[in-house]
């Protein structure tokens, strides 16, 4: 994991193929192509991190790869993580959740309950897949209808201008060209 010091006060580490198996939308495309789910899953998080200011990564588990080394990536700034071979998600965020977890606020998206319950015993905390995925409907929602009051908002003084004064902004607007 990349220690760049980047300011985030919250973690969220998300098992990513734990994730994608466990949410309906996500599993009918990973059945159809594994990488159009991968990729899906890493836009809704970027959206995620991006509007609630928590530190994204998402791990998969690649241990069943034979030869597979590894591999960290950032992409649309959320780290995605390819464990190496022999090395389980779980056991990542194990280890990395040794490094971090007394030191910043860090929370686990997983529902393998074996897991959930070392990521508490590590100083943690859990959220299953379904509590995840609330959350960030909660959040989509919250964004739209904050956008859409803005929009009102800008629309206001529109709505209380006479027919006649609008007649002569769209004139004036019209002469200015």
């Amino acid at each position: 994991m990349s220690n760049n010091g980047s300011g985030f006060k919250e973690y969220l580490f998300v098992d990513g193929y734990n994730i994608i198996n466990s949410w309906e939308k996500l599993r009918s495309l990973s059945e159809i192509d594994l990488e159009v789910a991968r990729n899906e899953l890493i836009d809704i998080m970027t959206e995620y991190q991006y509007y609630t200011k928590i530190k994204v990564i998402i791990v998969f588990d690649a241990h069943m790869v034979k030869g597979n080394s590894g591999k960290k990536e950032t992409i649309k700034g959320v780290e995605v993580v390819y464990t190496k071979e022999d090395e389980t998600a779980d056991h990542y965020i194990e280890k990395v959740l040794d490094d971090i977890g007394r030191v910043k606020k860090v929370r686990v998206a997983t529902s393998d309950w074996m897991e959930q319950q070392v990521v508490l015993g590590r100083g943690g905390t859990r959220i299953s897949a379904r509590e995840l995925e609330v959350e960030i409907n909660n959040y989509k929602s919250f964004i739209n209808k904050k956008n859409k009051r803005e929009n009102q908002k800008n629309n206001l003084i529109i709505g209380r201008l006479d027919d006649e004064i609008l007649k002569k902004l769209e004139k004036w607007g019209k002469n200015e060209k």
